[in-house]
Parts: structure tokens; sequence; C-alpha cells
């Protein structure tokens, strides 16, 4: 890889204390073109970790469309580097490139570090980061995406629900990272992820390896059990807001045997938005578990993933 020649400190990072963020240094440039900003801080928060993403630019000359990528893992563990194990990381983000998408990886706080909706507001400070930034990043800030698997699909379906016309629209954005700003998508693709954290209270959790401990995903998201806060878990529910907004186009895509997060999740949400008059496309994943467990074409999926984000993206 050849590297651009560094450009002095930004002046918005030499102030005291320093802002919530920080500016992008220049990318790395690969053999193929793409240009690599990697570990950008886009928010902080005393005494957390960093919230950082990643960005990958196809060659040539933008600005480029962008899609958000929200990594899954109950919410407790995930890492934005890394797809679910049945997706490679090179089909994903190759295909997203390909297709002339730049590509935005996102990590956020996890639910034991800080409960919901702490990350919603990091997905929501991402997607303002990278509108601030658009410029520097080669993004089109106008044409922005998300798409998540699991909890990021969650987060996605969230992100493009969540607007000025929700009920406690303040309070869901958060003001993290560079503060203000649109946060609005074109386009959102949910793989398996929770649309109704009420419904699934009485859905039983797959059994763990011996050995293995992981906590109760939806009370630590909650920060206690659903039965205690049922007001929590229907604000964290994107089905509670499929009727008060204007829904940007969904496509939904899960598994028929998914045992962790059940199909009628992804059903549920299907209806509600059709009943809101949004664009939804539901494809079930015959015979799939959850990630695409003994899915045949998981190639497929993405090709068909990343065809709908084109058609609403760089096709509008």
């Amino acid at each position: 890889m050849t590297q651009s020649h560094p450009a002095g400190p930004d002046l918005a990072d030499m102030t005291w204390p320093p802002p919530p963020y920080r500016s992008p240094v220049p990318p790395v440039t690969d053999e193929d073109g793409v240009r690599h900003f990697d570990g950008v801080t886009y928010a902080t928060t005393p005494g957390y970790r960093p919230r950082l993403l990643d960005v990958r630019v196809p060659a040539g000359d933008g600005p480029f469309p962008a899609v958000v990528w929200i990594h899954g893992g109950g919410w407790l563990d995930g890492d934005r580097r890394y797809p679910p194990p049945t997706v490679p990381a090179a089909l994903l983000h190759g295909s997203v490139l390909a297709a002339g998408l730049a590509l935005v990886c996102v990590d956020y706080r996890h639910s034991l570090e800080a409960p919901f909706p702490a990350q919603l507001h990091d997905v929501k400070a991402a997607i303002r980061y990278v509108r601030h930034f658009a410029p520097v990043l080669g993004i089109d800030a106008e044409r922005v995406a998300v798409w998540g698997e699991s909890a990021g699909g969650h987060l996605a379906a969230l992100a493009g629900l969540v607007g000025p016309a929700c009920a406690d629209a303040e309070a869901l954005e958060g003001a993290h990272g560079v503060g203000a700003g649109d946060t609005a998508v074109r386009a959102v693709v949910d793989w398996y992820g929770v649309s109704d954290l009420v419904a699934l209270a009485g859905h039983p959790m797959p059994a763990m390896p011996s050995g293995v401990e992981f906590p109760d995903p939806y009370e630590a998201l909650l920060g206690a059990t659903v039965a205690r806060r049922p007001d929590l878990a229907r604000a964290a529910s994107p089905v509670t807001y499929a009727a008060d907004a204007t829904p940007p186009p969904f496509l939904l895509v899960h598994g028929t045997r998914d045992g962790l997060v059940p199909f009628s999740q992804s059903e549920a949400l299907a209806g509600a938005l059709a009943g809101a008059g949004g664009e939804v496309t539901l494809r079930p994943v015959e015979d799939a578990d959850h990630i695409f467990l003994g899915a045949p074409d998981i190639p497929g999926i993405v090709k068909e993933s990343v065809a709908f984000l084109v058609r609403h993206l760089r096709d509008a």
C-alpha cells in the first residue's frame, strides 16, 4: 500500500478540551486504488473507549454514495471489522466497493458499557460524522444508507425510522460526536434484526455451549427485564415508529428457522412498514438459522442486498 503525505493537524483538534471526535487523517490507498480511512474516532465520551469507524472509498472520482455497516453480536459483542462468520469480509466489502459504493463500518457501545439508547446514539453520531466530513472522505452526503445484521439490523431499522417526527426524537437522536446534523437515510437493509422486544419477552434463548457464559441480551440492552421496563422495550422496538415515520425503502432478509430471532420479527416489521405506506421487501431464506446458517447461497444474499442499495443510492 502507498500512503498520501500526511497533512498537518486539524485546528479543531488543537483546542482544549479537545472536541468529542477527530478529523479524518489522509487515507492509505491500496493497489486497487481503494482509499482506506481506518480507526477514525467519530465520537468520544469520558470514561468510555473511543467509538471508531473505518471507511473504504472506491477508486475513481467521487463523491460516492455510502453504506453504513452495523455489526451484530447481541449488543454485547461484535466488532466493526468482522461480518458474521458465514459472510466473508472480502465478499461483503468487495461487493459494496465493486458496486461503486463507499463502505463505512462502525463500532458502537456495547450494552454492558451503556444501555439503550446509547447504541442508537452512536449509530446516529456516525451518520452525522460521515455527513460532516463527506467532502474529506469523498462521500456524497445526500446518499447514505444503513445495513446491519442481527443487533446491527435492529439498529439499522431504528436509524431508518427514528426521525424528527417521532415522539422523544431528541432523546433518541443524541448529541454525540459532531453534535448536530441530519441523520436521515435513503434505504435500510436489515438482516434478521429484532423489531419488537415486547413480543420477544417470552421467546426462549437457545442453549449456550457448555462453559460459555452470555448475559441475557435483551435485559442487558435495557438495563432491566422487559417486564420491568416495557416502556423502554417499546422505545427500543422499530415497530413502534413505523406508523409515525415516512420510512425509507426497507429490505428485510431473515432465515425461516432462526432460533434466536424468530422470522416473525421481520414479518411484523414488514407488516408495520407496509401499513404505513412504505416500500418494503421481505426476503425469507428458507430453512436458514440465525446468521444464515444452513443457507445454500450466501453470495446470492449479499448480491441481492447490494443491488437493493445500488437501486436506491447510486441510481437515485
